[in-house]
Order: structure tokens, then sequence, then C-alpha cells
């Protein structure tokens, strides 16, 4: 996992990974910036008093933009990673093919590019996923609030969960049979998680953010190819050859 994660981050400085990480950062960037101009138009004429039995009492114009403004934020911080693991799916195959080609050019031969449909709905279903995660786990997030950093760990522990398995799924969709991939994403369980987790820790510090799917996709290839191969030789591929280090890719 450690070795996963580390070769993820020495990934970021080639031209194709980067050029993926700012083109799925400003769509993501994008998604935020459409929520909140449609926000911006709908909360000045919001009037928020009848819910509560008081008189007549609509936000204006101030209100609204404070109010699209802070839901706003409020909606990148919680669902970022949602909006995050749906964009990156998109952009799976082509930071697959660029880490594959780097590390395990043997590999990337036999590679089956995923279909744009098939990234769609496995972005649609991963994105969900992650929602779904935080919606069931708000009612103890705001119990947690005060402890302090209670939500923040739970944060983690929900995100890096579902996010681990969804990064290796991923990884894992242009190689091998349908049994072989499910037997090796339960295998590697405890690994996924781990990856998810540190992902995680990304997803809550500024700027880090923004790399943190595109980290956490390029570990969850290396761990696939790092610990695939070694019980599905026959099945599709050779072990990789040709790594810079020249050493047999070991299982973490």
């Amino acid at each position: 996992m450690l070795r996963a994660l580390a070769l993820a981050v020495a990934d970021l400085g080639t031209r194709p990974v980067l050029a993926v990480m700012l083109q799925a950062t400003a769509i993501s960037l994008l998604v935020f910036a459409v929520i909140g101009a449609a926000l911006l138009f709908v909360l000045p004429a919001f009037d928020p008093c009848p819910l509560i039995g008081v008189s007549s009492c609509p936000l204006g114009m101030a209100g609204g933009v404070l109010g699209a403004v802070g839901l706003t934020l409020l909606g990148a911080w919680f669902l970022f990673p949602a909006v995050a693991i749906g964009v990156i799916t998109l952009f799976t195959d082509r930071i697959a093919a660029a880490v594959e080609a780097r590390h395990y050019p043997d590999i990337a031969k036999s590679a089956r590019p995923v279909a744009v449909g098939r990234a769609l709905a496995m972005g649609l279903r991963s994105a969900g996923r992650l929602v779904l995660f935080n919606v069931l786990a708000l009612p103890f997030y705001l119990l947690l609030l005060v402890t302090g950093a209670g939500p923040f760990i739970l944060f983690v522990i929900v995100n890096g969960i579902a996010f681990g398995r969804d990064v290796a799924e991923l990884a894992a969709s242009r190689h091998g049979d349908r049994l072989s991939r499910r037997a090796w994403l339960k295998r590697t369980r405890a690994q996924q998680h781990w990856i998810g987790v540190v992902v995680s820790v990304l997803f809550l510090l500024p700027l880090a953010n923004f790399i943190a799917p595109v980290i956490g996709t390029a570990a969850g290839i290396h761990l696939f190819n790092g610990t695939y191969w070694r019980r599905n030789q026959a099945a599709d591929a050779p072990l990789p050859r040709g790594r810079p280090s020249g050493k047999e890719p070991r299982e973490v």
C-alpha cells in the first residue's frame, strides 16, 4: 500500500497525469460554480420565515449572496469527494494508460480501454455510493460537532471505505475477467481501505484536495498491478517486466 501511494505521488510529475489532474480539477470546480450560480439565482427570493411561523422575511440580494456562498462552500466540503470520483472516472483510462506504460509496459499491451458509457456508469455509481454513505453518516457528523475533531475523523473513515473500493474497482476495470477481479477486490480490501483513508485525509487539506483523486486513482492502479498478476498470470497477461527498479512487484 505504501509503495502504491509513493509511486502515485511520483507519477504526479509526469505530463499525462498532470494534464488529467488539471482537467479533472477544472471540471470539478465548474460543477460547484454552476451550483453556486443556481443558488444565487434562487435564494434572494427565498422566504424562510413562514417555515417557522414568522411573517415574511425574504433573504434579498445580500442574504442570497451570503447564503449561496455559504451553501456552496459547505457543499464543496461535503460533496467534493463524490464529485471528484465521478469526474476522475472519466479520465481513469488515460491515467491507467500513462501509469502502466511507464511502470508496467508488458501489462499495458494487453489492457482493454474502458468504454465511455461504462466509465460514466462506474462514475455515477461511485459518486452515488459516496453521497449515500455521507448522508447516512450526517446525523453522526452533527452529533460529533461537540467533540471538535470528531466529524473530521468520521469523514476520513466513511469516505476512506467508499473511496478505496471505488479506486480499486476502477483500476481493475481494464484487465482480467469479472471473477478474478472480484477475487482480487476481496483479497486486497485492507490495502484499498488504507489508500482510501490517506486520500480522504488529503480531501480535508486545502489545495491537496485537488490532487487527492488523482493520487488515489494512480495508487489503485499500482496496487492492482503489484498484486493481481501473481495469482492470475495465466488469465490475462504475464507478470510485469521492465520496472524502473528491476525488482519483481511484491504485495504490500
